[in-house]
Order: C-alpha cells, then sequence, then structure tokens
C-alpha cells in the first residue's frame, strides 16, 4: 500500500483530478454522447494501482460536485472509483503491456460502468444527468423503453465506447513518457514498453 502512494503518486493525483473536471465540464458544455471524465483516473490507476486509481476517481466526482461545476456527478463517485479500481487492477495483471489487451480492459471496465451507475441515473435523477448521453436516454425512452431499461441502454451503448477511447488515450499517453519518468511509479514493472 504505502508502495503505491510515493511523493511522485501523491503529486499525481490532484492533477489527474483537475485533468478529469477539465475534460470532463468541456464534454458537458459540448453536450457531446460521451463522458471523457475518467482520463486522469485511468492513468493514475496504470501509474500507481488499484487504490490510488480508486481515489483518484471517487474523489473527482466529490469534488466535481460539491464545487457547484456538476453537482449531478457527485452521487456517481463510487462509479469513478469503480473505474480507477479497474485499470489499477488490469495493469497489475499485466494488460496494460499491449494496446490491445489494455482496450479490452476498457471495453470491460465500461460495461462494468454502465451497470453499476444505471440505477443511480434512473431512480436519482430520472435518467436526465445533464450530459451529452441524456438524448439517447430521451430516444429509448420515446420508443418505449422503460426509466431502468433506457438508462441501462444508454450506459451499454456510450460507456464502453467512453471507457475504450479513456483506455487508448490513456495508453498512448504513458507510452510517451519519457523511460527515465515511467520507472518512479509504482506500476512501473506493468507499463507499456
Amino acid at each position: 500500500m504505502q508502495r503505491s502512494f510515493n511523493t511522485l503518486t501523491l503529486a499525481l493525483i490532484p492533477v489527474a483530478i483537475a485533468i478529469n473536471i477539465a475534460i470532463g465540464q468541456i464534454i458537458v458544455l459540448l453536450k457531446l454522447p460521451v463522458y471523457l471524465d475518467s482520463i486522469g483516473t485511468v492513468l493514475v490507476g496504470l501509474l500507481a494501482g488499484p487504490i490510488a486509481g480508486l481515489i483518484t476517481g471517487g474523489l473527482t466526482n466529490i469534488i466535481w460536485g460539491v464545487s457547484g461545476l456538476n453537482p449531478q456527478y457527485t452521487p456517481f463517485f463510487y462509479v469513478a472509483a469503480v473505474i480507477g479500481l479497474m485499470a489499477g487492477i488490469f495493469a497489475r495483471l499485466g494488460w496494460a503491456r499491449t494496446i490491445w489487451m489494455w482496450a479490452l480492459g476498457g471495453l470491460i471496465t465500461g460495461v462494468v460502468a454502465a451497470i453499476i451507475s444505471a440505477p443511480t441515473s434512473a431512480i436519482v435523477f430520472g435518467g436526465v444527468t445533464g450530459a451529452g448521453t441524456d438524448l439517447i436516454v430521451a430516444a429509448l425512452r420515446a420508443s418505449g423503453a422503460g426509466i431502468m431499461q433506457a438508462t441501462f441502454g444508454q450506459g451499454i451503448v456510450s460507456d464502453p465506447l467512453d471507457k475504450l477511447a479513456t483506455f487508448v488515450i490513456v495508453w498512448l499517453i504513458v507510452r510517451a513518457l519519457p523511460l527515465r519518468l515511467r520507472v518512479r511509479f509504482p506500476n512501473a514493472e506493468y507499463l507499456p514498453k
């Protein structure tokens, strides 16, 4: 545990939270049917491990909501935490060594995120969270789907693609980092070569 939280990791977590919120807020304002608000979380999970990723994800949504920028995201803190946890687990399993396995990890993470977020979206928000994905929920509702079916359908359509893109972006970022920097992170042995 202590190994996962070296000085570099502790410095990276707030930067990753800021990246998540900045990119996520731009996507919300543009009303795009994706999120891309987990890039920092997945980055920390890959570089520092599952617990650091979990903390980064959970704190992102809490800070984002409490700041007033996007209060709708606070109840989804557990989803963001699971995304960071899964990124760290996939890294420790060695999946980040190839882009194909890492991308598969992103797809799996997206399916899990869709499954665990649908009840909160449906029950707390009636499927309307202010994101661009609300259009998908509305279309599914208009076609006769119930609120739970519509929120789950939206998640299954957008979350795997979103997490696939997020995981690939992070893999490319880490791959571009100088080796002398990569070796200083707790997960150095699991990173792409």
